[in-house]
């Protein structure tokens, strides 16, 4: 067995991968940039590929002279053929024994896994991402999909007897069934494109429902590879739809009435506006809404610095610090706040920022030019009300230039101020000092998001910090990452408060059956 055979990729094992990794993304690479790069990509509608009016083009955000491809502007009547295609599915697909559902998305993961070094490749330039958590991102979706294959088989289907009832002169017999919807609208977000396109894809299937699902304008590509995987597994005409387009497109998706539900990964904006939205209607619909974050990491004047800061540096910056979990916001005890900002300020400093599909290179861009102008508008007001300790700048020597890449940056700001408050999506965590780890708890909780959090410090402070921060996804003394790093069966993923809708995480023995609505059943001999 090779050494890449062996390797578990998740991401707390993916910082030093076998070298077989490396060489085959390097070949998958090329290849994508001869054979694939600059072609029309269309949408798929009711098993067919079908061609825009218009089209987009999609470039690079590490070169903007990289045309990766040119995607159709999805219309409100591409929308109503895809959703109207999935509901004419609906019937087969849901009468389909579940058995034979989750035999098809069980193909489709293995899909993903032997395309996942071409997949991987695309979606590195297609999202700025380097090549390990791009691998990364494939892998998990693969894995997501099983896991919630395995929860429909342990689950038996979601079909229960229940006790008869005790009637004198019949015999009742009761079971509870779980059933699908209808259509099931997915929208993803530009940073995760694959696995949150895939994620929920995955049991919205299993499940029964049909879909339609769309990714953001700027990483389509993604979701044309992740489409042609679940099409190439065999799932019949319709039940998979796949458009592409922008604000419009994802507007008519979420409005069209035959959308039965809805799971959407984005801001916390658009993210409640969605769920204004589906409570108007003539009754309610099923809305999985994953939102944003301002996620703090709390260090104890008893934590370990060196731990502390390389977890802090990794989830800061990581992707660009293009995450919902990335920690954006630490608070440190006094007597160790000057050698954890040193220590994490030298690591920074370190950081390899380029081109992220080179393997020397850590962090790549941030993802269009409006990321990078809100990364100027930020690094000034944090000069003006506070100090920059390192970074704060565009990087544009040589090649830089053409793409959008910006400093990791490590600033501090006084606490009141709105930078501690606001999400900026962008590599920039600020650092300031408490008094006590409770303080710090209660400044992490004066937060309307409460999606992850990290705690540095003695095992017998770790308790305390669990029971009292309010976030859905907690993590304590982790180096490859204070709040970022979830993977499927090891860490649910799903937010609190302004984070989330559901309180149910993805990767959680809890998931699947939101994509279900119960049926009592009784019957009378």
């Amino acid at each position: 067995m090779s050494d890449a055979a062996a390797f578990k990729l998740t991401y707390s094992t993916m910082f030093d991968p076998p070298p077989e990794l490396h060489e085959r993304f390097e070949a998958a690479l090329q290849a994508f940039k001869r054979d694939a790069m600059g072609r029309d990509w269309p949408q798929w509608i009711g098993g067919q590929s079908v061609a825009g009016q218009r089209f987009v083009e999609l470039r690079s955000p590490i070169h903007q002279d990289w045309l990766l491809g040119r995607f159709a502007e999805g219309s409100a009547e591409d929308v109503d053929r895809a959703v109207l295609a999935a509901r004419a599915a609906w019937p087969a697909w849901a009468a389909t024994p579940w058995r034979e559902r989750v035999a098809l998305l069980r193909r489709a993961a293995r899909l993903i896994e032997e395309r996942v070094y071409d997949i991987s490749a695309a979606l590195a330039l297609e999202v700025g991402k380097n090549r390990m958590e791009s691998l990364g991102e494939v892998q998990e979706t693969a894995d997501l999909i099983d896991w919630y294959c395995d929860q429909m088989e342990a689950n038996e289907g979601f079909d229960r007897v229940l006790p008869d009832d005790p009637l004198p002169d019949w015999r009742s017999h009761n079971r509870t069934v779980l059933r699908p919807y209808g259509v099931w609208a997915v929208i993803a977000p530009f940073n995760f494109p694959f696995a949150l396109a895939g994620g929920p894809l995955g049991p919205a299937l299993i499940a029964g429902n049909t879909a339609v699902f769309k990714c953001s304008p700027e990483t389509s590509l993604s979701g044309w590879l992740l489409l042609e995987c679940l099409r190439d597994a065999g799932l019949p005409p319709g039940v998979i739809n796949f458009v592409s387009g922008g604000d419009d497109t994802g507007r008519a998706l979420v409005r069209h009435p035959q959308a039965a539900g809805i799971t959407f990964t984005g801001s916390h904006a658009v993210g409640m506006q969605i769920l204004r939205q589906v409570v108007q209607g003539s009754y309610p619909k099923p809305c999985i809404t994953e939102m944003g974050g301002k996620n703090a990491a709390i260090v104890s004047r008893h934590a370990d610095i060196e731990r502390a800061a390389l977890g802090i540096l990794r989830s800061a910056f990581g992707l660009s610090g293009q995450k919902c979990s990335a920690c954006s916001r630490v608070y440190v005890e006094r007597p160790v706040a000057a050698a954890l900002r040193e220590r994490l300020v030298a690591l920074t400093r370190e950081i390899a920022v380029g081109d992220p599909t080179q393997q020397a290179n850590w962090m790549g861009p941030v993802i269009d030019r409006a990321a990078y102008e809100r990364y100027a508008r930020l690094a000034e007001h944090l000069r003006q009300v506070g100090r920059i300790d390192c970074g704060g700048e565009w990087l544009t020597e040589g090649e830089l230039a053409q793409g959008f890449f910006v400093a990791p940056t490590v600033a501090w700001a006084p606490l009141q101020d709105a930078a501690w408050v606001d999400e900026h999506f962008l590599p920039v965590v600020l650092v300031g000092e408490i008094d006590s780890v409770e303080e710090g708890i209660a400044c992490a909780n004066a937060s309307d998001y409460g999606l992850t959090a990290g705690f540095y410090g003695a095992p017998d402070e770790v308790a305390h910090f669990h029971q009292h921060i309010e976030a859905g996804v907690t993590y304590a003394n982790r180096p490859q990452g204070a709040t970022t790093g979830a993977w499927p069966g090891y860490q649910p993923f799903g937010g609190w408060k302004g984070s989330g809708s559901t309180g149910k995480a993805i990767g959680s023995f809890h998931y699947l059956q939101q994509y279900l609505r119960e049926q009592s059943r009784t019957v009378v001999e």
